[in-house]
């Protein structure tokens, strides 16, 4: 049995790869940390700042650029007695997010925490253990054995992409 030769490039350039663009958008430590935190349902900038012990001008900046992206937005809010202050609630777009990062928490239960978790997902119908999978269209699950990368030919390096 021979080994395959190194890969020495990647197939699609990072410029035209929308996971390179994904990461270039959330992939910061500071910004990935709100994210998870705006995740679990904390909103509001003093609850960012005690949740996660960030420097506050970080903290102003992050969620900025995150507003900008369309991740989360700003949303005044009023409790009784106090002046209007905001609130950053995730968007649609933000809230998608929920599932990479249940990928990225399986990862990390298996690889970094010895299998022990914090957190899990359950389903409310039968109350049986979630996890992430690949699943077709039809929505049967995948092996990783049988999961193939297509690469469009437009994307294709050397392809005047």
């Amino acid at each position: 049995m021979t080994a395959s030769p190194p890969v020495r490039r990647s197939p699609v350039a990072a410029r035209h790869c929308n996971l390179a663009r994904s990461f270039e958008l959330i992939g910061d430590r500071w910004t990935l940390l709100i994210l998870r935190s705006a995740l679990y349902g904390v909103r509001r900038f003093e609850d960012f700042h005690a949740d996660l012990d960030i420097p506050r001008s970080v903290l102003s900046n992050r969620l900025a650029g995150l507003v900008e992206s369309g991740l989360m937005e700003k949303r005044d809010y009023r409790e009784a007695g106090q002046r209007t202050r905001v609130e950053y609630p995730l968007t649609r777009m933000g809230a998608e997010l929920g599932l990479p990062f249940m990928a990225m928490t399986e990862w990390g239960d298996k690889w970094l925490g010895d299998g022990a978790s914090p957190f899990r997902l359950r389903s409310k119908a039968n109350g049986q253990r979630l996890g992430v999978a690949l699943v077709d269209e039809r929505g049967r699950r995948v092996r990783g054995s049988d999961v193939e990368p297509v690469i469009d030919a437009k994307f294709r390096r050397g392809r005047g992409a």
